[in-house]
């Protein structure tokens, strides 16, 4: 009873159309403030207030404070995960037409993730990672090969740094627009990282969408033979 209660509870917090716009906001893995929140919120201040104190209290987000200010993050990576889990699913939902527009484009090419990418790039950096033998998939995990640690530690990604977090190292998780994994977990999160460290993706103001750069098309089709 005690667990059939308490995902009643997680399911309400998740299911109220303006705590979802402020989930969705902040699945890019940015911390935001409650004033960026309650422009993605779509309500007043007060309303935002009273939402985000509602998922801290269910420990869907977490609040940080710097100087005077509050930034917001989602709390965990399993929130994340669970997020995620929830759009591969409502794929599958009654369709509702809703005419496709620039940003559904951008998303499904590029997005993050919470912590790492997802759509086209994220499905085609890890089917060339896949093919190439540097990682194992299956539905239970993952693990990074002996010929992917090397590809991983040339290609400047601390393995040891991902492994020492306390989260899944290597795990897929189905893309919702691919319908296909994409590479999840800290080695997920750590070649993301690696790829905006080198200026390779933009991150789309108010949106998980990202952008590909000049110095990125380029990394992407040298490195990994991939071109989106």
């Amino acid at each position: 009873m005690t667990e059939d209660v308490r995902i009643a509870e997680i399911a309400a917090l998740v299911g109220d159309p303006t705590r979802v716009n402020i989930l969705a906001a902040l699945m890019g893995g940015r911390a935001l403030t409650a004033s960026e929140l309650v422009y993605a919120a779509g309500v007043s201040p007060q309303t935002t207030s009273g939402h985000l104190a509602k998922l801290a209290d269910g420990r869907l987000i977490a609040c940080v404070k710097q100087g005077r200010h509050r930034y917001y993050r989602i709390a965990t990576p399993r929130v994340a995960e669970m997020l995620e889990g929830i759009m591969a699913v409502a794929v599958d939902a009654p369709a509702r037409h809703r005419p496709r527009s620039k940003l559904d484009d951008a998303m499904s090419n590029a997005r993050t993730c919470y912590d790492h990418f997802a759509g086209k790039l994220g499905v085609g950096l890890t089917d060339v990672l896949a093919t190439r033998g540097h990682i194992v998939l299956a539905d239970e995990g993952g693990e990074v090969t002996e010929s992917g640690a090397a590809f991983f530690g040339k290609f400047g990604v601390d393995l040891a740094a991902a492994h020492s977090r306390r989260r899944i190292f290597c795990r897929p998780c189905l893309d919702w627009t691919e319908r296909r994994p994409h590479l999840g977990g800290s080695v997920g999160a750590a070649l993301a990282q690696r790829c905006f460290d080198l200026g390779w993706l933009e991150r789309a103001r108010d949106s998980r969408a990202l952008s590909i750069t000049k110095a990125g098309q380029r990394g992407l089709s040298e490195t990994f033979g991939l071109s989106l």
